[in-house]
């Protein structure tokens, strides 16, 4: 009886602190060329690391930083499309 109560209770405790983060993540966009060195949220767009806080400039158009979804462009950024765009061009150049 108390190994039903404890797993139930660890079953409410782990959904109850997935399901918080999945619906803020639900409210925030990746907004490339924004975050300053070290602050990137994860991998880069030329594949060069794949982790947080590896960026070496700041605002590269590679990089990334998740932001309130429909502010990117008002903090001076760009949605993914747009950065792969203007990546794949720079390489051509």
């Amino acid at each position: 009886m108390n190994k039903s109560i404890l797993a139930s209770a660890a079953l409410a405790a782990l959904v109850s602190t997935t399901m918080v983060p999945v619906s803020e993540a639900a409210a925030k966009e990746k907004c490339y060329g924004v975050a300053k060195a070290g602050q990137n949220d994860c991998g880069n767009l030329a594949g060069t690391h794949s982790c947080a806080g590896q960026s070496k400039v700041d605002n590269d158009p590679g990089e990334w930083k998740l932001v309130a979804k429909g502010t990117c462009v008002d903090l001076g950024g760009m949605l993914k499309a747009e950065a792969k765009k203007k990546y794949k061009a720079s390489k051509k150049a």
